[in-house]
């Protein structure tokens, strides 16, 4: 039955084994070298592991996250254009869908986000769920507002006898479109992305360098309660700013 299948929600985003491994690592270095650098404290390490996780796993989540739905964003619009070809060739717009499987396999493989998509889809169909249910239903798992205007657009023409193989095509088209657009706003601040990475890395340099050429130099700041409280003071404005670069290049169309 279509109700028994696990439709994934693409808003979230799950670790796989190796991914959590990974990312878990990448986050007890990070909580390591936020303890050694801004308190020389082993004990400060173990005391910011967990909200520095937590915090550290979010970020990632979302970040792939967004990548997942700028995948499927890309996907989807392949997968309009080859209805859209079904169609003129005569199949029925749901035969056009089912159709469509085999060239989304060539281009994404079995197991690609679209390909699963499409299996959800059949399976729906074959349960006889309505095409515009099924399409709604990913457009609200998928958050994309391109998805979800069409799924409104697909009902509406559907119910009016509107011609389909047009708005199949335009909507290929607009996706498109704000597809290349935001390839072009991520080549451009690529290398600002690249910046902001750098510039993250810096006031860790920065007391690595001081601390290595001129020993005893930060002795002050660590170890007594005004210390603690200055580089905690630190930390928060390095979180901020931390936090603030990440939204400004953190641009979607």
């Amino acid at each position: 039955m279509w109700k028994s299948y696990r439709l994934p929600d693409y808003s979230k985003y799950r670790f796989q084994a190796k991914e959590y491994v990974l990312y878990v690592s990448e986050g007890v270095l990070v909580a390591a070298a936020a303890g050694y650098f801004f308190y020389h404290s082993w004990v400060a390490c173990l005391l910011l592991l967990a909200p520095v996780l937590f915090f550290f796993l979010k970020e990632k989540k979302r970040e792939l996250a967004r990548k997942q739905r700028q995948e499927l964003s890309i996907q989807f619009k392949d997968l309009i254009l080859a209805v859209a070809a079904n169609q003129k060739a005569g199949y029925s717009i749901e035969n056009a869908f089912r159709e469509s499987y085999r060239d989304m396999e060539m281009l994404y493989g079995a197991k690609g986000m679209i390909c699963m998509e499409i299996k959800y889809l059949i399976a729906g169909l074959d349960n006889n769920v309505v095409l515009e249910k099924l399409l709604y239903n990913l457009g609200m798992r998928s958050s994309l507002p391109d998805i979800i205007q069409f799924a409104d657009v697909f009902l509406i023409a559907k119910r009016s006898g509107g011609n389909m193989t047009e708005i199949l095509s335009k909507t290929a088209a607009v996706v498109e479109q704000k597809t290349e657009t935001d390839k072009e706003i991520q080549l451009m601040i690529s290398s600002k992305k690249m910046e902001q990475k750098i510039m993250n890395l810096v006031p860790f340099l920065i007391i690595f360098y001081i601390g290595s050429t001129s020993k005893g130099f930060f002795d002050v700041l660590y170890h007594n309660v005004i210390g603690v409280t200055v580089m905690t003071v630190c930390l928060g404005f390095y979180l901020a700013a931390y936090m603030l670069s990440r939204r400004i290049v953190d641009i979607e169309v």
